[in-house]
């Protein structure tokens, strides 16, 4: 494998591990919702970055995935449908990390961002050679 597909690969491999974080966070007796719901929101920016990664397309240090949607749709149009769930799981990168008046989503909203992330990572994963993307563990 060479640098390009190494590095493609290894931000695939994070994103799938926030998912599965994610997964793990939000079970059993007493979830952490609001960690979970994070990592929802880094699977799929992690994602979309080593999409851009596998196109050489620079990309900025931001957490906006609107942005970063975007900026994919310009290379590859079928982007462009994900731009709402760009908007939905965008503000997951702050929201609930710091104290406000709620302190963690319920579990409808969690699930709905989650299955969210899962769709868009399975997307991704499609656009990509095999040998690059993380396995499905």
């Amino acid at each position: 494998m060479d640098a390009k597909h190494s590095l493609v690969h290894k931000w695939l491999i994070k994103a799938r591990r926030d998912l599965l974080s994610a997964k793990r966070l939000a079970s059993g007796k007493d979830p952490y919702l609001d960690t979970a719901v994070y990592h929802c929101q880094q699977t799929v920016e992690k994602a979309v970055k080593g999409w851009l990664v596998f196109h050489d397309q620079p990309f900025e240090k931001t957490h906006d995935l609107r942005l970063l949607m975007a900026q994919a749709a310009e290379v590859e149009p079928k982007f462009k449908k994900w731009f709402d769930i760009a908007e939905q799981v965008s503000p997951y990168a702050t929201a609930y990390r710091y104290p406000g008046e709620t302190l963690e989503p319920d579990v409808d909203e969690f699930n709905k961002v989650f299955q969210a992330a899962l769709k868009f990572y399975d997307f991704v994963c499609s656009l990509l050679p095999p040998e690059v993307s993380a396995p499905k563990k």
